[in-house]
């Protein structure tokens, strides 16, 4: 079901973004109810749109029918988080968010893989921390920058969704202090802009706790645009590091992101687990 419906939002956000005539600095779309596209728990439904209505960076909402399917528009600014994002030496992409809804999916897709604890590394806003929380996975929310956490902060206060924000380098976190069982991470960041390092470190840290290597998950965001791969198009980005670290890959799901907005291919990501 997840597949389907990511072939669905794929199709609504290349509707929406060619009939786009706003100008807004971002925008995304959530359907406002449930319907046969999209046949969501109404009660995640509401949560999806209680984060973009609790998260400050969305300053605009209006309703607009795409393809058939009654959609919330959300419109937003994150120049200022953008900003404060980049001026960490170890952060290795600046602050540019999934989709709220592609978010959603991809931890729907980890919970029915099994897996009961989300680690997202280099989390922004905590959007995927916080799908995590209300699919009932215990979340973790590891970012670099204390203004992103101050803003997951608020969002946790505001939503009453507490999905563990916590203010570190994720290169340097101690992970073992989570008791982690059978966990995911998510990895931010493109393997082409650091995401690699981050992604290695991350690794490392898995290997050094007894009886976690097993059990874990890790999800990379790729990308399908030959310039940032310079021709490497397999498993988005991360098919070295993925053979280099004998992961195997169990699923791959392509979902909107804020950065391929105006981009006919979205993003692929990369679910993982050690052979």
């Amino acid at each position: 079901m997840p597949h389907e419906l990511a072939t669905n939002l794929v199709q609504i956000k290349q509707s929406f973004a060619q009939n786009y005539s706003g100008n807004a600095h971002i925008q995304e779309v959530i359907p406002s109810t449930e319907s046969k596209k999209f046949p969501f728990e109404l009660k995640h439904l509401e949560s999806l749109h209680n984060f973009a209505l609790k998260n400050p960076i969305y300053q605009n909402h209006y309703e607009e029918k795409i393809d058939d399917v009654y959609c919330t528009v959300y419109e937003g600014d994150i120049n200022e988080y953008w900003l404060n994002s980049i001026k960490h030496g170890s952060s290795c992409q600046p602050f540019y968010p999934t989709w709220i809804l592609s978010a959603y999916l991809m931890t729907s897709i980890v919970k029915d893989l099994g897996y009961s604890e989300l680690v997202d590394i280099g989390s922004g806003d905590g959007r995927i921390a916080y799908c995590g929380n209300i699919l009932g996975m215990t979340s973790f929310s590891i970012e670099i920058d204390d203004v992103l956490v101050g803003l997951q902060e608020t969002i946790c206060e505001k939503t009453n969704q507490n999905f563990n924000p916590i203010c570190s380098d994720a290169l340097e976190f101690n992970y073992s202090q989570l008791k982690l069982k059978k966990p995911v991470f998510f990895i931010g960041g493109l393997a082409q802009m650091g995401g690699d390092v981050l992604a290695t470190s991350i690794i490392d840290k898995i290997n050094s706790i007894p009886n976690l290597k097993n059990n874990t998950c890790i999800v990379f965001a790729g990308t399908h645009t030959k310039r940032q791969l310079s021709g490497n198009l397999e498993n988005g980005g991360w098919s070295s590091l993925i053979e280099k670290h004998d992961l195997k890959v169990l699923d791959t799901v392509t979902l909107p992101t804020i950065w391929t907005f105006d981009q006919p291919l979205d993003t692929p990501y990369i679910f993982t687990k050690f052979n």
